[in-house]
Protein backbone atom coordinates (compact mmCIF):
# COMPACT_ATOMS: atom_id res chain seq x y z
CA UNK A 1 0.00 0.00 0.00
CA UNK A 2 0.83 3.37 -0.56
CA UNK A 3 2.56 5.26 2.26
CA UNK A 4 0.38 8.13 2.04
CA UNK A 5 -0.62 10.42 5.69
CA UNK A 6 -3.77 11.65 6.79
CA UNK A 7 -3.67 15.72 5.93
CA UNK A 8 -5.97 17.79 6.65
CA UNK A 9 -5.54 19.43 3.15
CA UNK A 10 -7.75 16.30 1.87
CA UNK A 11 -10.62 17.70 3.62
CA UNK A 12 -9.94 21.28 1.86
CA UNK A 13 -9.61 20.19 -1.33
CA UNK A 14 -12.22 17.63 -1.28
CA UNK A 15 -14.72 20.49 -0.12
CA UNK A 16 -13.33 22.95 -2.77
CA UNK A 17 -13.21 20.77 -5.62
CA UNK A 18 -16.40 18.50 -5.28
CA UNK A 19 -18.59 21.08 -3.08
CA UNK A 20 -17.79 24.48 -4.24
CA UNK A 21 -21.49 25.60 -4.50
CA UNK A 22 -22.29 24.49 -0.82
CA UNK A 23 -22.31 27.53 1.53
CA UNK A 24 -20.72 29.44 4.70
CA UNK A 25 -23.08 31.35 6.53
CA UNK A 26 -22.09 33.92 9.26
CA UNK A 27 -24.27 35.65 11.22
CA UNK A 28 -23.25 39.09 12.42
CA UNK A 29 -25.42 42.15 14.35
CA UNK A 30 -25.34 43.99 11.68
CA UNK A 31 -26.52 41.57 8.69
CA UNK A 32 -25.74 37.80 7.58
CA UNK A 33 -22.44 37.04 5.35
CA UNK A 34 -22.76 34.28 2.78
CA UNK A 35 -19.97 32.12 0.78
CA UNK A 36 -19.38 29.62 -1.26
CA UNK A 37 -16.79 27.04 -0.38
CA UNK A 38 -14.72 27.86 -3.97
CA UNK A 39 -14.93 31.38 -2.16
CA UNK A 40 -14.00 29.89 1.48
CA UNK A 41 -10.95 28.20 -0.81
CA UNK A 42 -9.71 30.72 -2.10
CA UNK A 43 -9.29 32.45 0.87
CA UNK A 44 -7.83 29.95 2.64
CA UNK A 45 -5.17 30.19 0.42
CA UNK A 46 -4.06 33.61 0.25
CA UNK A 47 -4.25 33.08 3.95
CA UNK A 48 -1.40 30.19 3.23
CA UNK A 49 0.04 32.98 1.55
CA UNK A 50 -0.36 35.98 4.26
CA UNK A 51 1.40 33.54 7.18
CA UNK A 52 4.41 33.22 5.03
CA UNK A 53 4.59 36.87 4.88
CA UNK A 54 4.39 37.26 8.51
CA UNK A 55 7.70 34.93 8.79
CA UNK A 56 5.31 32.22 10.38
CA UNK A 57 7.20 28.65 9.92
CA UNK A 58 6.77 25.52 9.87
CA UNK A 59 5.73 24.17 13.73
CA UNK A 60 5.05 27.84 14.51
CA UNK A 61 2.03 28.16 16.87
CA UNK A 62 -0.40 31.10 15.78
CA UNK A 63 -2.86 31.81 18.33
CA UNK A 64 -7.26 32.61 17.29
CA UNK A 65 -8.83 34.81 19.73
CA UNK A 66 -11.99 34.26 18.42
CA UNK A 67 -15.97 33.65 17.94
CA UNK A 68 -17.57 31.36 15.38
CA UNK A 69 -17.25 33.36 11.87
CA UNK A 70 -16.03 32.15 8.50
CA UNK A 71 -12.59 33.84 9.04
CA UNK A 72 -12.21 31.53 12.33
CA UNK A 73 -13.28 28.55 10.32
CA UNK A 74 -10.20 29.54 7.19
CA UNK A 75 -7.64 29.66 10.29
CA UNK A 76 -9.18 26.20 11.18
CA UNK A 77 -7.64 24.89 8.02
CA UNK A 78 -5.07 27.44 6.77
CA UNK A 79 -2.63 27.27 9.54
CA UNK A 80 -2.37 23.57 9.77
CA UNK A 81 -2.59 22.84 6.11
CA UNK A 82 0.12 25.79 5.92
CA UNK A 83 2.08 23.21 8.32
CA UNK A 84 2.03 25.32 11.54
CA UNK A 85 -0.41 24.92 14.84
CA UNK A 86 -3.82 26.90 15.57
CA UNK A 87 -3.69 27.50 19.22
CA UNK A 88 -7.56 28.15 19.48
CA UNK A 89 -7.09 30.68 22.73
CA UNK A 90 -10.25 30.41 25.46
CA UNK A 91 -10.53 34.60 25.98
CA UNK A 92 -12.85 33.22 28.81
CA UNK A 93 -9.83 32.15 30.76
CA UNK A 94 -9.04 34.52 33.30
CA UNK A 95 -6.37 37.08 32.64
CA UNK A 96 -3.74 35.60 34.13
CA UNK A 97 -4.41 32.23 32.62
CA UNK A 98 -4.97 33.90 28.94
CA UNK A 99 -0.98 35.21 29.48
CA UNK A 100 0.27 32.02 30.11
CA UNK A 101 -1.03 29.75 27.89
CA UNK A 102 -0.20 32.56 25.02
CA UNK A 103 3.57 32.49 26.47
CA UNK A 104 3.13 28.85 27.38
CA UNK A 105 3.12 28.19 23.64
CA UNK A 106 5.03 30.54 22.21
CA UNK A 107 2.28 32.03 19.70
CA UNK A 108 3.38 34.09 16.73
CA UNK A 109 1.54 35.73 15.75
CA UNK A 110 -2.05 36.28 17.48
CA UNK A 111 -5.47 36.69 15.32
CA UNK A 112 -7.84 38.16 17.06
CA UNK A 113 -11.63 39.61 16.40
CA UNK A 114 -12.54 42.80 16.82
CA UNK A 115 -15.17 42.09 19.56
CA UNK A 116 -12.50 40.79 21.45
CA UNK A 117 -9.36 42.83 21.33
CA UNK A 118 -9.94 44.30 24.65
CA UNK A 119 -8.26 41.05 26.02
CA UNK A 120 -5.33 40.89 24.53
CA UNK A 121 -5.09 44.83 24.56
CA UNK A 122 -5.02 43.60 28.32
CA UNK A 123 -2.26 41.67 28.46
CA UNK A 124 -0.54 43.27 25.11
CA UNK A 125 2.68 44.17 27.22
CA UNK A 126 3.03 40.49 29.44
CA UNK A 127 3.39 38.49 25.86
CA UNK A 128 6.68 37.28 25.40
CA UNK A 129 6.56 35.83 21.72
CA UNK A 130 3.74 37.26 19.94
CA UNK A 131 5.17 39.58 16.90
CA UNK A 132 1.99 40.25 14.95
CA UNK A 133 -1.49 40.75 15.93
CA UNK A 134 -4.35 40.89 13.28
CA UNK A 135 -7.80 42.07 13.49
CA UNK A 136 -10.56 40.25 12.20
CA UNK A 137 -13.46 42.48 11.61
CA UNK A 138 -16.33 41.89 10.61
CA UNK A 139 -17.63 45.98 10.38
CA UNK A 140 -14.78 47.28 8.46
CA UNK A 141 -13.29 49.38 10.47
CA UNK A 142 -9.86 49.58 11.76
CA UNK A 143 -10.26 49.61 15.62
CA UNK A 144 -9.03 52.18 17.55
CA UNK A 145 -6.57 50.27 19.97
CA UNK A 146 -3.48 50.58 22.33
CA UNK A 147 -1.68 48.49 20.49
CA UNK A 148 0.44 50.06 17.69
CA UNK A 149 0.65 48.20 14.14
CA UNK A 150 -2.17 46.54 13.84
CA UNK A 151 -2.84 44.56 10.94
CA UNK A 152 -6.05 43.75 9.52
CA UNK A 153 -7.03 40.34 7.94
CA UNK A 154 -9.00 41.13 4.97
CA UNK A 155 -6.34 43.79 3.66
CA UNK A 156 -3.66 41.45 4.51
CA UNK A 157 -4.66 38.29 2.54
CA UNK A 158 -6.09 40.53 -0.03
CA UNK A 159 -2.78 41.31 -1.40
CA UNK A 160 -1.96 37.52 -1.82
CA UNK A 161 -2.96 34.99 -4.68
CA UNK A 162 -5.96 32.48 -4.67
CA UNK A 163 -4.18 29.55 -5.31
CA UNK A 164 -1.55 27.95 -3.00
CA UNK A 165 0.35 24.52 -2.97
CA UNK A 166 0.01 23.18 0.27
CA UNK A 167 2.36 20.79 1.49
CA UNK A 168 2.17 17.38 0.72
CA UNK A 169 5.33 16.29 2.72
CA UNK A 170 4.18 16.89 6.36
CA UNK A 171 3.69 14.27 8.22
CA UNK A 172 0.65 13.03 10.18
CA UNK A 173 1.72 13.25 13.16
CA UNK A 174 2.67 16.41 12.26
CA UNK A 175 0.85 19.36 15.46
CA UNK A 176 -2.12 21.03 13.69
CA UNK A 177 -3.92 22.56 17.05
CA UNK A 178 -3.39 22.95 20.29
CA UNK A 179 -5.41 23.76 22.93
CA UNK A 180 -5.34 24.43 26.89
CA UNK A 181 -7.39 22.87 29.42
CA UNK A 182 -9.79 25.72 31.74
CA UNK A 183 -8.02 24.80 35.01
CA UNK A 184 -9.77 24.16 37.77
CA UNK A 185 -6.00 23.98 40.38
CA UNK A 186 -2.57 25.07 38.80
CA UNK A 187 -2.00 26.39 35.36
CA UNK A 188 -3.94 25.16 32.29
CA UNK A 189 -2.84 22.47 30.48
CA UNK A 190 -2.04 22.14 26.60
CA UNK A 191 -3.16 19.54 24.79
CA UNK A 192 -1.52 19.07 21.21
CA UNK A 193 -4.14 17.28 18.11
CA UNK A 194 -2.10 15.90 15.38
CA UNK A 195 -3.52 16.02 11.43
CA UNK A 196 -3.51 12.02 11.93
CA UNK A 197 -5.62 12.45 15.31
CA UNK A 198 -8.02 15.14 14.02
CA UNK A 199 -8.78 13.06 10.72
CA UNK A 200 -9.06 9.58 12.56
CA UNK A 201 -11.71 11.02 14.99
CA UNK A 202 -13.67 13.07 12.32
CA UNK A 203 -14.24 9.90 10.86
CA UNK A 204 -15.19 8.68 13.55
CA UNK A 205 -17.54 11.46 14.51
CA UNK A 206 -19.37 11.44 10.91
CA UNK A 207 -19.96 7.77 11.78
CA UNK A 208 -21.53 8.18 15.45
CA UNK A 209 -23.68 10.48 14.54
CA UNK A 210 -24.25 9.53 10.70
CA UNK A 211 -23.00 13.03 9.30
CA UNK A 212 -23.37 13.73 5.22
CA UNK A 213 -23.23 16.47 2.75
CA UNK A 214 -27.11 16.83 2.99
CA UNK A 215 -26.94 18.04 6.59
CA UNK A 216 -26.09 21.76 7.79
CA UNK A 217 -24.24 22.56 10.90
CA UNK A 218 -24.72 24.99 13.42
CA UNK A 219 -21.53 25.64 15.14
CA UNK A 220 -22.81 26.72 18.90
CA UNK A 221 -20.11 25.01 20.76
CA UNK A 222 -16.88 27.49 20.69
CA UNK A 223 -14.45 27.06 18.35
CA UNK A 224 -11.75 27.64 21.61
CA UNK A 225 -13.12 24.53 22.92
CA UNK A 226 -11.79 20.88 22.12
CA UNK A 227 -12.01 22.19 18.49
CA UNK A 228 -15.85 23.28 18.31
CA UNK A 229 -15.46 19.34 19.19
CA UNK A 230 -14.49 18.75 15.47
CA UNK A 231 -17.77 19.58 13.79
CA UNK A 232 -16.08 22.21 11.66
CA UNK A 233 -13.35 19.10 10.28
CA UNK A 234 -16.31 17.20 9.66
CA UNK A 235 -18.26 19.96 7.85
CA UNK A 236 -15.30 20.81 5.32
CA UNK A 237 -14.61 17.08 4.83
CA UNK A 238 -18.09 16.30 4.18
CA UNK A 239 -19.07 19.31 1.92
CA UNK A 240 -21.63 20.06 4.52
CA UNK A 241 -23.48 24.00 4.54
CA UNK A 242 -22.18 25.20 7.87
CA UNK A 243 -23.80 28.07 10.20
CA UNK A 244 -21.29 30.31 12.39
CA UNK A 245 -23.62 32.33 15.01
CA UNK A 246 -20.88 34.42 16.60
CA UNK A 247 -21.88 36.23 19.53
CA UNK A 248 -25.79 35.95 18.54
CA UNK A 249 -25.48 32.27 20.04
CA UNK A 250 -26.72 33.81 23.32
CA UNK A 251 -29.24 35.60 21.50
CA UNK A 252 -32.19 33.14 21.70
CA UNK A 253 -34.85 34.45 19.28
CA UNK A 254 -32.00 35.36 16.46
CA UNK A 255 -30.87 31.64 17.23
CA UNK A 256 -34.21 30.30 16.51
CA UNK A 257 -34.49 32.04 13.36
CA UNK A 258 -31.52 31.15 12.14
CA UNK A 259 -31.92 27.45 12.73
CA UNK A 260 -35.94 27.82 10.77
CA UNK A 261 -34.49 29.86 7.96
CA UNK A 262 -30.75 27.96 6.76
CA UNK A 263 -32.42 24.53 7.80
CA UNK A 264 -30.72 23.38 10.70
CA UNK A 265 -30.11 19.39 10.96
CA UNK A 266 -27.22 19.03 13.66
CA UNK A 267 -25.80 21.06 16.20
CA UNK A 268 -23.99 20.41 19.09
CA UNK A 269 -23.86 22.48 23.07
CA UNK A 270 -23.50 22.54 26.42
CA UNK A 271 -26.57 22.19 28.85
CA UNK A 272 -26.03 26.00 30.16
CA UNK A 273 -26.86 26.37 26.49
CA UNK A 274 -30.24 24.57 26.53
CA UNK A 275 -31.28 26.19 29.63
CA UNK A 276 -31.12 29.73 28.29
CA UNK A 277 -32.99 28.01 25.00
CA UNK A 278 -36.21 26.46 27.43
CA UNK A 279 -36.27 29.75 29.45
CA UNK A 280 -36.94 31.83 26.06
CA UNK A 281 -39.44 28.64 25.04
CA UNK A 282 -41.33 28.90 28.20
CA UNK A 283 -41.82 32.46 27.80
CA UNK A 284 -43.31 31.63 23.98
CA UNK A 285 -40.34 32.46 21.86
CA UNK A 286 -40.93 31.62 18.27
CA UNK A 287 -39.20 28.62 16.90
CA UNK A 288 -39.23 25.81 14.36
CA UNK A 289 -37.50 22.76 14.71
CA UNK A 290 -38.40 20.87 11.91
CA UNK A 291 -35.26 20.81 10.45
CA UNK A 292 -33.38 18.95 12.56
CA UNK A 293 -31.92 15.40 12.83
CA UNK A 294 -29.69 15.81 15.70
CA UNK A 295 -28.95 17.64 18.55
CA UNK A 296 -25.96 16.74 21.02
CA UNK A 297 -25.32 17.95 24.25
CA UNK A 298 -22.28 17.60 26.33
CA UNK A 299 -19.57 19.21 29.19
CA UNK A 300 -21.42 18.67 31.70
CA UNK A 301 -24.77 15.97 32.54
CA UNK A 302 -27.94 17.78 31.12
CA UNK A 303 -31.11 17.27 33.56
CA UNK A 304 -33.46 14.49 32.43
CA UNK A 305 -36.42 16.68 32.91
CA UNK A 306 -34.50 19.39 30.47
CA UNK A 307 -34.08 16.88 27.70
CA UNK A 308 -37.61 15.57 28.32
CA UNK A 309 -39.33 18.96 28.00
CA UNK A 310 -37.23 19.80 24.84
CA UNK A 311 -37.87 17.01 23.44
CA UNK A 312 -42.07 16.57 24.46
CA UNK A 313 -43.12 20.21 24.22
CA UNK A 314 -40.78 21.52 21.50
CA UNK A 315 -39.65 18.83 19.15
CA UNK A 316 -35.99 19.13 20.18
CA UNK A 317 -34.79 15.90 20.98
CA UNK A 318 -31.39 16.09 22.90
CA UNK A 319 -28.50 13.38 23.24
CA UNK A 320 -25.65 13.08 25.22
CA UNK A 321 -22.81 12.53 24.50
CA UNK A 322 -19.42 12.71 26.31
CA UNK A 323 -15.47 14.01 25.90
CA UNK A 324 -12.79 15.99 27.20
CA UNK A 325 -9.85 18.26 26.05
CA UNK A 326 -7.43 15.46 26.42
CA UNK A 327 -10.02 13.31 24.12
CA UNK A 328 -10.48 15.67 20.57
CA UNK A 329 -13.00 15.43 22.50
CA UNK A 330 -15.83 12.67 21.43
CA UNK A 331 -15.07 9.41 23.52
CA UNK A 332 -18.67 7.90 23.59
CA UNK A 333 -22.57 8.91 22.57
CA UNK A 334 -25.77 7.92 23.72
CA UNK A 335 -27.09 6.37 20.52
CA UNK A 336 -29.64 3.78 20.49
CA UNK A 337 -28.86 0.23 19.00
CA UNK A 338 -31.15 -0.87 16.30
CA UNK A 339 -33.29 -3.13 18.35
CA UNK A 340 -34.11 -0.86 20.91
CA UNK A 341 -36.09 1.07 18.75
CA UNK A 342 -39.15 -0.22 20.47
CA UNK A 343 -38.25 0.07 23.95
CA UNK A 344 -40.50 1.90 26.46
CA UNK A 345 -40.00 5.34 26.33
CA UNK A 346 -38.75 5.93 29.86
CA UNK A 347 -36.18 3.16 29.28
CA UNK A 348 -35.39 5.24 25.88
CA UNK A 349 -34.85 8.24 28.03
CA UNK A 350 -32.76 6.51 30.63
CA UNK A 351 -30.63 5.75 27.94
CA UNK A 352 -29.97 8.84 26.17
CA UNK A 353 -29.45 10.46 29.17
CA UNK A 354 -26.25 8.23 29.35
CA UNK A 355 -22.96 9.49 28.60
CA UNK A 356 -23.55 6.09 25.93
CA UNK A 357 -21.57 3.97 23.74
CA UNK A 358 -17.68 3.90 23.16
CA UNK A 359 -17.06 5.45 20.35
CA UNK A 360 -15.38 3.40 16.72
CA UNK A 361 -11.76 3.81 17.26
CA UNK A 362 -11.33 3.67 21.57
CA UNK A 363 -10.19 0.88 23.97
CA UNK A 364 -11.93 1.76 27.29
CA UNK A 365 -11.57 0.59 31.17
CA UNK A 366 -13.43 1.09 33.89
CA UNK A 367 -11.55 0.49 36.71
CA UNK A 368 -12.67 -0.18 40.61
CA UNK A 369 -10.46 0.54 44.10
CA UNK A 370 -8.99 -2.78 43.85
CA UNK A 371 -7.30 -2.00 40.26
CA UNK A 372 -10.07 -4.29 38.64
CA UNK A 373 -12.51 -3.44 35.57
CA UNK A 374 -16.22 -3.22 36.83
CA UNK A 375 -18.65 -5.47 36.09
CA UNK A 376 -21.56 -4.63 33.51
CA UNK A 377 -24.12 -4.71 35.73
CA UNK A 378 -25.05 -0.56 35.47
CA UNK A 379 -24.23 -0.45 39.65
CA UNK A 380 -20.35 -0.53 39.94
CA UNK A 381 -18.07 2.59 40.09
CA UNK A 382 -14.87 2.99 38.70
CA UNK A 383 -12.84 5.65 37.31
CA UNK A 384 -12.82 5.62 33.18
CA UNK A 385 -9.24 4.94 31.34
CA UNK A 386 -9.09 5.56 27.61
CA UNK A 387 -7.24 4.68 25.01
CA UNK A 388 -6.85 5.72 21.27
CA UNK A 389 -5.41 7.04 18.06
CA UNK A 390 -7.13 10.45 19.36
CA UNK A 391 -6.59 10.27 23.07
CA UNK A 392 -3.83 12.37 24.40
CA UNK A 393 -0.44 10.89 25.68
CA UNK A 394 1.02 13.65 27.09
CA UNK A 395 0.49 17.41 28.47
CA UNK A 396 2.44 19.80 26.15
CA UNK A 397 5.89 20.77 28.02
CA UNK A 398 4.34 18.84 31.22
CA UNK A 399 6.24 16.24 32.06
CA UNK A 400 5.34 15.95 35.95
CA UNK A 401 1.22 16.66 35.06
CA UNK A 402 2.00 14.07 32.12
CA UNK A 403 3.01 11.30 34.83
CA UNK A 404 0.30 11.67 36.78
CA UNK A 405 -2.69 11.36 33.84
CA UNK A 406 -0.82 9.33 31.29
CA UNK A 407 2.17 7.63 33.27
CA UNK A 408 0.64 3.74 32.63
CA UNK A 409 -0.11 4.76 28.98
CA UNK A 410 -4.19 5.19 29.54
CA UNK A 411 -5.70 8.73 29.65
CA UNK A 412 -7.07 8.32 33.66
CA UNK A 413 -10.14 10.88 33.00
CA UNK A 414 -10.55 11.45 36.97
CA UNK A 415 -14.25 10.37 35.85
CA UNK A 416 -16.07 7.71 37.91
CA UNK A 417 -18.79 5.77 36.36
CA UNK A 418 -21.14 2.67 35.40
CA UNK A 419 -21.09 0.29 32.70
CA UNK A 420 -24.60 -1.55 31.93
CA UNK A 421 -24.76 -4.89 30.02
CA UNK A 422 -25.08 -3.20 27.06
CA UNK A 423 -21.76 -1.38 26.99
CA UNK A 424 -23.77 2.49 27.70
CA UNK A 425 -21.48 4.20 30.15
CA UNK A 426 -23.10 6.64 32.87
CA UNK A 427 -21.17 9.31 34.73
CA UNK A 428 -21.49 8.93 38.39
CA UNK A 429 -19.89 12.15 39.68
CA UNK A 430 -15.57 13.45 38.97
CA UNK A 431 -13.26 11.44 41.44
CA UNK A 432 -13.04 15.17 43.17
CA UNK A 433 -16.67 15.65 43.40
CA UNK A 434 -18.06 12.83 45.01
CA UNK A 435 -19.26 13.40 48.68
CA UNK A 436 -18.01 10.65 51.46
CA UNK A 437 -20.87 10.92 54.38
CA UNK A 438 -20.63 8.09 57.18
CA UNK A 439 -18.33 5.92 54.71
CA UNK A 440 -20.76 5.97 51.67
CA UNK A 441 -20.76 7.30 48.62
CA UNK A 442 -23.19 10.38 46.64
CA UNK A 443 -22.88 10.79 43.85
CA UNK A 444 -23.26 15.06 43.34
CA UNK A 445 -24.22 14.64 39.82
CA UNK A 446 -27.30 11.92 40.20
CA UNK A 447 -28.30 14.24 43.34
CA UNK A 448 -27.98 17.42 40.92
CA UNK A 449 -30.56 15.64 38.34
CA UNK A 450 -32.59 14.79 41.00
CA UNK A 451 -32.73 18.40 42.16
CA UNK A 452 -33.26 19.50 38.40
CA UNK A 453 -36.13 17.67 37.95
CA UNK A 454 -38.21 19.65 40.17
CA UNK A 455 -40.28 22.18 37.96
CA UNK A 456 -39.45 25.14 39.78
CA UNK A 457 -35.78 24.84 40.03
CA UNK A 458 -33.65 26.16 37.29
CA UNK A 459 -29.98 25.17 38.21
CA UNK A 460 -28.47 23.11 41.49
CA UNK A 461 -25.35 22.51 41.71
CA UNK A 462 -24.00 20.00 44.81
CA UNK A 463 -20.85 19.99 46.57
CA UNK A 464 -19.56 18.49 49.75
CA UNK A 465 -18.91 20.13 53.36
CA UNK A 466 -17.28 19.41 56.41
CA UNK A 467 -19.31 17.74 59.07
CA UNK A 468 -18.36 16.82 62.34
CA UNK A 469 -19.97 13.35 62.52
CA UNK A 470 -20.54 12.32 59.36
CA UNK A 471 -17.08 13.57 57.51
CA UNK A 472 -18.97 15.20 54.88
CA UNK A 473 -22.43 16.40 53.82
CA UNK A 474 -23.73 17.42 50.59
CA UNK A 475 -24.91 21.39 50.26
CA UNK A 476 -27.37 22.00 47.80
CA UNK A 477 -26.66 25.24 45.76
CA UNK A 478 -30.07 25.73 43.94
CA UNK A 479 -31.39 28.63 41.42
CA UNK A 480 -35.12 29.04 41.25
CA UNK A 481 -37.06 29.16 38.02
CA UNK A 482 -38.06 32.96 37.34
CA UNK A 483 -41.57 33.78 38.78
CA UNK A 484 -41.45 30.74 40.21
CA UNK A 485 -40.79 29.73 44.45
CA UNK A 486 -39.74 26.58 46.67
CA UNK A 487 -38.03 26.08 49.88
CA UNK A 488 -35.91 23.82 51.15
CA UNK A 489 -38.29 22.08 53.17
CA UNK A 490 -40.66 21.44 49.72
CA UNK A 491 -36.99 20.26 48.01
CA UNK A 492 -36.41 17.67 50.77
CA UNK A 493 -39.88 16.53 50.34
CA UNK A 494 -39.78 16.20 46.69
CA UNK A 495 -36.59 14.40 47.27
CA UNK A 496 -37.96 11.53 49.48
CA UNK A 497 -38.91 8.99 47.41
CA UNK A 498 -36.28 9.51 44.60
CA UNK A 499 -32.61 9.15 46.20
CA UNK A 500 -31.24 5.90 46.75
CA UNK A 501 -31.44 6.27 50.72
CA UNK A 502 -32.48 9.11 52.73
CA UNK A 503 -29.25 10.45 53.74
CA UNK A 504 -28.28 11.86 50.00
CA UNK A 505 -30.91 13.95 50.71
CA UNK A 506 -28.94 17.33 51.80
CA UNK A 507 -29.31 19.28 55.25
CA UNK A 508 -29.03 22.28 54.09
CA UNK A 509 -30.17 23.79 50.35
CA UNK A 510 -28.73 27.63 49.85
CA UNK A 511 -30.56 29.68 46.93
CA UNK A 512 -28.55 31.75 44.88
CA UNK A 513 -29.43 34.47 41.86
CA UNK A 514 -26.77 32.48 39.85
CA UNK A 515 -24.77 29.43 39.92
CA UNK A 516 -20.69 30.71 38.60
CA UNK A 517 -19.67 28.79 35.89
CA UNK A 518 -15.88 27.91 34.14
CA UNK A 519 -15.46 29.09 31.08
CA UNK A 520 -16.51 26.58 29.43
CA UNK A 521 -20.09 26.21 30.95
CA UNK A 522 -19.68 24.25 33.95
CA UNK A 523 -20.91 24.71 37.15
CA UNK A 524 -17.65 26.53 39.09
CA UNK A 525 -17.30 23.89 42.10
CA UNK A 526 -13.89 25.20 43.43
CA UNK A 527 -15.62 28.71 43.45
CA UNK A 528 -18.57 27.31 45.47
CA UNK A 529 -16.34 25.66 47.85
CA UNK A 530 -14.26 28.56 48.21
CA UNK A 531 -17.06 31.08 48.74
CA UNK A 532 -18.56 28.54 51.44
CA UNK A 533 -14.96 28.47 53.12
CA UNK A 534 -14.84 31.65 53.48
CA UNK A 535 -18.62 31.96 54.78
CA UNK A 536 -19.96 33.93 51.53
CA UNK A 537 -21.72 31.17 50.17
CA UNK A 538 -25.57 32.22 51.73
CA UNK A 539 -28.68 32.14 49.92
CA UNK A 540 -30.62 35.39 48.51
Amino acid sequence: MMDYPLLLRTFLLRAAKYFPKKEVVSVFPEGTHRYTYREYYKRVCQLAHALKSLGIKRGDRVASVALNDHRHLELYFGVPCYGAVLHTVNFRLPMHHLIYIINHAEDQVIFVDEDLLMFVEAAKDQLKSVKHIVVLSHTGKKPVSTIENLIMYDELIAQFPEEYDFPVDLSEWDPAMICYTSATTGDPKGVVYSHRAIMLHTYSVAITFGAGESDCILHIVPMFHANAWCAPFAGVGAGCKQVLPGREVINMEKLCRTIAEEKVTFTAGVPTIWMLLYDYLEKGGWHDFSSFKTIVSGGAAIPLQLMKDLNEKYNFPIRQAYGSTETTPLVTAAVPKSYMKDWPEEKLYDLKSSIGLLALGLEMKILNDSGGEVKMDGREWGEILLKGPWIASEYYKDPERTKETFGDGWFHTGDVGTIDEEGYVRLVDRKKDLIKSAGEWISSVDLENLIMAHPKVMEAAIIGVPHPKWQERPLACVVIAPGQGVDADGLKDFLKDKVKASWWIPDEFIFLPEIPKTSVGKFNKRELRRLYTEGQLKSL
